[in-house]
């Protein structure tokens, strides 16, 4: 009895469990969603905005070197404003590198949205046969690494060990050599459409499945074709799709490097400044102007970011016209 007492009296006015106050509760829910994102923003600091940031500072420093560049003190780091800047838009390979890649993206950004287009227009028809096998099939080489791919078609181009051209020859027919001049173009350009291809159509046709069903049976009902549902229907609802794989073709058609860099050992039409981005790690790792190399590449994402930014302006201007109408 005594114990129970002694437990009672030092247990009196204790409530058994301590409930949180609704300030604290309110508090760590708050609190809650930056420890979330805090390993999201820990990585982005370190692997983007970081080299980010020591990119342009790079490119407003430059090497100076005194007497015969030997010994302790001979190469220092200084500022140089914007001369990185200078020379690089007065570098003619960087130019000529930008012509190339335009030209290569003409050929390279319809092509591969026009038929990733296509094939979910098709993969989305009623009579389709065999859908999922065929949407594995255009989207699997997706799935190949770049440099394997270029490698790939790069030996396939090689009159000595491609199939292709024992198969002309048997037959008599003309042996074009299509790593050399103007069909170069379309030897990288092939690569960059059989491998982009299928991840556009898969978002093209993820789009088009989220379309009701009740809009298609409307426009049969009123007696339309499955041409003009595709044309008037289907197309018009997947723009906005339509417009987010034109962004990605673009930054990638920007940013081509691996496939000219693969071939390159194939043929001497690839030089090692084809492509801007091509221009920016010879002059880093070739010629060890990491400040001029820097300038560079700041400008290529300054051009990337414009381009993209005023792209999608436009298409918002677009669509805000067309829901006014």
């Amino acid at each position: 009895m005594k114990s129970a007492a002694r437990r009672g009296s030092h247990g009196a006015g204790k409530a058994p469990y301590a409930h949180p106050s609704p300030t604290t509760t309110l508090e760590r829910a708050l609190r809650a969603p930056y420890f979330f994102l805090l390993p999201a923003t820990v990585l982005f600091l370190l692997f983007f905005a970081l080299p980010i940031g020591y990119a342009v500072w790079l490119s407003f420093r430059k090497v100076e070197v005194s007497g015969l560049g030997l010994g302790a003190g001979a190469r220092t780091e200084v500022w140089a404003g914007m001369q990185n800047y200078t020379d690089a838009l007065s570098d003619s390979e960087l130019l000529d590198g930008a012509l190339r890649v335009l030209g290569y993206g003409c050929i390279v950004v319809p092509v591969m949205l026009g038929l990733a287009l296509l094939f979910a227009l098709m993969l989305d028809s009623e009579k389709v046969r065999l859908a999922p096998f065929t949407r594995l099939a255009i989207f699997l080489p997706y799935a190949i690494p770049g440099v394997v791919a270029a490698l790939l078609w790069g030996f396939l181009y090689l009159p000595d060990v491609s199939p292709f051209y024992f198969v002309l020859d048997r037959l008599g027919l003309p042996q074009p050599d299509l790593l050399d001049g103007g069909p170069l173009y379309l030897a990288l350009s092939n690569i960059a459409v059989w491998g982009g291809t299928g991840f556009n159509m898969i978002v093209i046709y993820t789009a088009l499945r989220a379309i009701p069903a009740e809009v298609y049976e409307a426009a049969k009902l009123d007696g339309a074709t499955p041409l003009q549902i595709a044309l008037r229907i289907k197309i018009p609802m997947v723009a906005p799709s339509l417009v987010l794989t034109f962004f990605f073709s673009i930054i990638a058609t920007l940013q081509v490097f691996s496939e000219p860099t693969t071939l390159k050992p194939l043929t001497n039409s690839v030089s090692t400044t084809w492509s801007p981005l091509m221009k920016v790690y010879q002059d880093a790792f070739g010629n060890g102007d990491i400040h001029a190399a820097a300038a560079q590449a700041t400008l290529i994402a300054l051009a990337t970011l414009l381009l993209s930014f005023g792209f999608l302006r436009a298409a918002n201007r677009r669509n805000r016209q067309e829901a006014t109408r």
